[in-house]
């Protein structure tokens, strides 16, 4: 078993029971074992402006899928919760990126580890730290790459009641 990050977002319709809904589907996939859930998080949305707040968080997986297998589950999820591709960066009801799998490199047409972005990204960062400051990613701590980035607009989200 491997362990694996995954970042999850969601900006449409029930985003809280959504996370909920992706984390059980994780976790009750075969050959996964979910270890860990960081704390949720409410951003602005990054590239188009114009959508609803995101929730995320980070999760931790003990995996023996392997990378592409690990990304098909992470697909098949998002559809299986209503996720349609209309737009780059447009709103989802729920969005799954594998951030890392072990301490694994690649990059094909249809998957980059470590994930290209993660390390541009406050709302990816803050829930990865919050699981594991000290995790190596391109040659840096992960409490590293957060503190050259800027968290304006993350909070931590406080369901109402």
């Amino acid at each position: 078993m491997q362990t694996a990050y995954l970042a999850l977002g969601s900006n449409l319709a029930d985003r809280s029971r959504l996370l909920a809904d992706a984390l059980e589907h994780l976790a009750r996939s075969p050959g996964n074992r979910l270890t860990a859930t960081s704390p949720v998080y409410e951003t602005k949305a990054v590239g188009l402006a114009d959508q609803p707040d995101f929730l995320n968080l980070v999760a931790r997986l003990e995996t023996d899928l392997t990378p592409h297998a690990l990304l098909d589950l992470c697909l098949a999820i998002e559809h299986r919760l209503g996720r349609v591709r209309r737009e780059r960066w447009g709103p989802r009801t729920v969005d799954i990126d594998v951030l890392l799998l072990g301490d694994l490199t690649l990059s094909d047409e249809r998957l980059t580890l470590p994930h290209p972005r993660m390390t541009e990204r406050a709302f990816v960062l803050v829930p990865l730290a919050d699981l594991a400051p000290d995790l190596p990613v391109n040659g840096l701590a992960v409490r590293d790459h957060l503190a050259r980035l800027d968290r304006t607009g993350l909070r931590r989200f406080v369901p109402s009641a």
